[in-house]
């Protein structure tokens, strides 16, 4: 019997309840536990509920959109028409067609708005919450054809290097309620929220450790979250301005965050709290 997305995610919080209830019995404390989620994952092993939105994504790669025609076949993520191995490692990057920097998220919506498709559809739900999202699916497929692949973003074009430069400004910039910034939270060694450790992406380590896991499939919420849902959420935490899908603010952080972990092999879908 098939277990949906959901249901996954019940059985998987069980067992880590169950992981955690014998790791109390044997004086495991949250203090002493450097990353209390490792041990959860080591029980899992190869196992990750992302596989099924790697297959649904990989279906609507291959689906003929509204005009015929399908992404595979259309479809340029940077190293030539419907060519997925190593792509995500290289992206963000600037695209001749477009006249922008784009990130995968953001190339696959032009991909799939020259299609024909209902892209303002298609975006209203590129966060599933409840239900499947395409552009998760799509994307946690497309991810995972780069498993393996060491990240390597080019700052080639000028483009490439403004839109880097600008990620770099707004990682940095302390603002909203809080005044927070992603720094506040990301470059320090050590830091924790509850069980979350927070990775240190100011450093070449860090960044690398945290992007090439991204995107993941989060278990306390059923759902493959991506890179643009996983910046947009820490803006919604800092009290910050919505993030706008795509946009030259989301896709210069991912940039920075990209080139920052140069060299760090891909790992994604990862497998998440």
């Amino acid at each position: 019997m098939a277990i949906g997305n959901r249901g996954w995610a019940l059985w998987l919080s069980a067992l880590l309840a169950i992981a955690g209830g014998s790791l109390a019995a044997i004086g495991w404390s949250q203090d002493s536990a450097q990353d209390p989620v490792a041990e959860y994952r080591a029980m899992m092993g190869d196992d990750n509920p992302a596989v099924f939105a790697e297959d649904r994504g990989k279906e609507l790669w291959n689906t003929a959109q509204a005009g015929g025609k399908t992404l595979a076949a259309t479809c340029d993520l940077g190293l030539g028409v419907g060519k997925t191995r190593g792509a995500y490692a290289a992206l963000p990057r600037y695209f001749k067609d477009t006249g922008k920097v784009q990130d995968l998220e953001a190339r696959v919506v032009t991909c799939l708005s020259r299609l024909g498709a209902d892209t303002a559809t298609l975006v209203g739900k590129r966060f599933g919450d409840g239900s499947e999202s395409e552009l998760e699916s799509l994307t946690a497929y497309l991810v995972e054809q780069s498993r393996g692949v060491p990240m390597a973003v080019a700052l080639s074009h000028p483009q490439e290097r403004k839109a880097y430069d600008l990620g770099k400004a707004i990682f940095y910039y302390r603002a909203g309620t809080h005044d927070f910034s992603c720094a506040t939270c990301h470059s320090q060694a050590g830091k924790r929220i509850r069980l979350q450790m927070l990775p240190d992406l100011a450093t070449p380590e860090g960044a690398r450790a945290a992007y090439t896991t991204w995107p993941a499939y989060r278990i306390s919420q059923g759902e493959v979250r991506t890179m643009e849902w996983r910046l947009a959420d820490c803006f919604r935490q800092q009290r910050l301005p919505e993030l706008e899908y795509g946009s030259p603010a989301a896709v210069a952080l991912t940039m920075f965050l990209a080139k920052s972990a140069d060299g760090g092999v891909l790992a994604a879908p990862g497998l998440k709290r």
